[in-house]
C-alpha cells in the first residue's frame, strides 16, 4: 500500500513537472498554482480519487524554478569539446577555418563558433548531456584536434525524433 501512494505521489509530481514545463508562461510575474494544474480532487476513469494536499511554499518553489530556467534561452545544461580558442586579430578567420574543416571530417557532430570575453573566438561541438557521453567523441576528436576538452555550456536539446 506504501508503494502505491508513493509510487501515485511521484507519478503527480512528474505530471506536475512536465506540465509546468509546457505551460509557456510568458510574464516574468506569472505564478502558477498547482490547484491550476490538477483539480483538488479528481476522478479519473477506473473511479479512484487523488486528493493532492500541500504546502504553498512547493508552488513557490516550482516558480522560481521555472523562472530562473528562463535564462537557459530554449536550451540546457549539458557538455561540449572545444577545439579552439583564440583572441588574436585574426581569430575571428580562424575559428571559421577551424569549423569548417571539422565539418568536413566530422559531418555528423554539430559545431559552434562562439565569441567569450575578452575578445576571444571559440570553436565548440557537439550537444552532450553528460560527460560519459561527451568523452565517447572526445577520444576521436583527440586524435585531430589534440588540445580538445569538454567544457560544461547550454546546449541545443536532442532531438526526440532521431534514433
Amino acid at each position: 500500500m506504501l508503494y502505491y501512494f508513493c509510487h501515485m505521489i511521484l507519478r503527480v509530481f512528474i505530471a506536475l513537472f512536465i506540465s509546468l514545463l509546457t505551460a509557456g508562461i510568458n510574464d516574468a510575474q506569472t505564478f502558477m498554482r498547482t490547484s491550476d494544474l490538477f483539480p483538488v480532487s479528481r476522478t479519473d476513469s477506473r473511479g479512484g480519487e487523488l486528493n493532492i494536499i500541500q504546502d504553498a511554499s512547493a508552488d513557490t518553489l516550482m516558480s522560481r524554478y521555472i523562472l530562473g530556467n528562463r535564462e537557459l534561452k530554449g536550451g540546457m545544461e549539458g557538455f561540449r569539446i572545444q577545439i579552439y580558442s583564440r583572441s588574436t586579430r585574426s581569430a575571428r578567420e580562424e575559428s571559421n577555418k577551424v569549423r569548417a574543416e571539422f565539418m568536413v571530417n566530422f559531418p555528423d557532430i554539430p559545431s559552434y563558433i562562439e565569441y567569450a570575453e575578452p575578445a576571444y573566438f571559440l570553436v565548440r561541438v557537439g550537444d552532450f548531456r553528460t560527460q560519459m557521453e561527451g568523452a565517447k567523441l572526445l577520444s576521436l576528436i583527440k586524435k585531430k584536434y589534440p588540445n580538445a576538452y569538454q567544457v560544461p555550456c547550454i546546449i541545443n536539446p536532442p532531438d526526440q525524433n532521431k534514433h
